[in-house]
């Protein structure tokens, strides 16, 4: 299904100034309509302090490390203490990722051995530094400030809730993880390889640039739709298995270059501008479960995004809904990339979870939450392909119960979730 034919959903928007402290009660009740099992569980956050500087600052650094060469970005990413959670080795990936863990009490140790570790790189880099030289501090700032905007949430839900069992759930973590994230066009994975073709090839012509011919690009275009990254998805549907994951809304890069210069092999890893969504979206979407639709996210620009997980879902026995996403990649736009900061809010490794007053813990399926995902028989007299998807959708996305056992700690869910997701035997192992 294309992005254009998808039904959008303007997700309910909060200013900042309100997230800290809402004035009136129907705020709050309007936020957890948003989140709750009636809602998309997404708000939108505006008007966040310095948010726009900062975004601007990090998110085209997405790109740029993803298509630096291997022991370049290696002591980039050693010098502000980043690593990644995919394999960077594959030309072909379709996502880039370089995640940090950001610690609620930062100790003045930690920064003093991480400037220690910046002046020791900086003589063996000194070029990619200046490019670079913000990344690990930018990268935290902003991450700091998204897990204050999921605090604020957290109070507000327990407020609504009663007590304070979300809040507290988060602050005993100690850490959330951030993630700077890029996602592949084809024409990336065309640099990378043309990139490691200059490396295996004679010193001679190892600082010139290849041209790339028409054909090639259609030839490695092909290779890559076998390894999805033409495919309509960047990433696959799922549900995010913590509390709260906070994501600014994406920015867009398209080739400054034109289609003929494109043929003629003119393309160089700098020759990308930033632009609007060219489909007025961000590409993110959900399943609703209540109109059994796709719908995709629409936001204002420079907004974060405030997305309900599993864990919440659990605390808050079902008052909160998690919310079931995926990214998607419109292939009438092929040389568009994404990138995007994400912040994933957990509980403790230790938290325990009990689902003995959870209202669906004796379900199969929650079909309330997303969990069953097959038509009634007047949804069916919509359209095919709605349901077709919903099909597949349930095909690939293990039930929240076949992960969930009553007495099991966080740490035993996300394993298992992982492992029914991603395993040898998991529902999306080989996808």
């Amino acid at each position: 299904m294309e992005m254009d034919e998808t039904e959008t959903i303007d997700v309910c928007e909060l200013h900042y100034s309100d997230l800290c402290s809402p004035s009136t009660s129907s705020k709050i009740d309007s936020i957890m309509e948003a989140l709750g099992p009636t809602g998309p569980g997404l708000l939108a956050i505006t008007g966040v302090p310095n948010a726009s500087n900062l975004r601007s600052l990090l998110l085209p650094l997405a790109r740029k490390l993803a298509l630096l060469d291997r022991e370049t970005r290696k002591l980039v990413l050693k010098e502000h203490n980043l690593g990644s959670d995919v394999p960077l080795r594959n030309p072909d990936r379709s996502v880039s990722s370089f995640a940090m863990q950001l610690k609620y009490a930062m100790s003045p140790q930690f920064n003093e051995t991480r400037e220690l570790d910046c002046s020791q790189l900086r003589s063996e880099n000194e070029c990619c530094d200046v490019e670079f030289k913000n990344l690990g501090s930018v990268f935290q700032e902003l991450g700091f400030c998204m897990m204050e905007i999921g605090l604020c949430v957290a109070r507000i839900c327990d407020r609504a809730i009663g007590g304070n069992e979300l809040e507290k759930s988060l602050l005993e973590s100690c850490a959330a993880k951030g993630r700077l994230i890029h996602y592949h066009s084809p024409l990336d994975a065309l640099l990378l390889k043309q990139s490691e073709r200059r490396k295996v090839t004679s010193k001679r012509r190892a600082n010139n640039v290849t041209a790339l011919e028409g054909s090639e690009l259609n030839s490695i275009a092909d290779d890559a739709n076998l390894g999805g990254i033409r495919s309509n998805l960047w990433q696959q549907w799922h549900y995010d298995y913590g509390i709260f994951t906070v994501l600014t809304s994406p920015l867009f890069l398209l080739p400054s270059c034109s289609e003929t210069s494109e043929t003629e092999g003119t393309f160089a890893a700098s020759c990308f501008v930033e632009c609007p969504s060219p489909t007025g979206h961000t590409c993110l979407q959900i399943y609703d479960p209540n109109k059994k639709r796709v719908l995709m996210v629409k936001v204002p620009p420079e907004s974060f995004i405030v997305q309900v997980g599993e864990s919440a879902d659990i605390i808050s026995r079902g008052k909160l809904c998690s919310t079931l996403h995926s990214v998607h990649r419109p292939l009438k736009f092929e040389n568009l990339s994404r990138e995007t900061f994400v912040v994933f809010l957990q509980p403790a490794w230790t938290k325990t979870f009990s689902i003995s007053d959870y209202p669906h813990a004796n379900s199969t399926f929650n079909e309330s939450h997303g969990q069953c995902l097959v038509a009634s028989d007047e949804e069916q007299q919509q359209s095919r392909q709605d349901h077709n998807l919903s099909q597949e959708i349930y095909k690939i996305v293990p039930p929240l119960f076949s992960r969930l056992k009553e007495g099991m700690t966080f740490a035993e869910f996300s394993r298992e979730t992982t492992k029914q997701y991603y395993g040898g035997s998991g529902l999306q192992s080989n996808r």
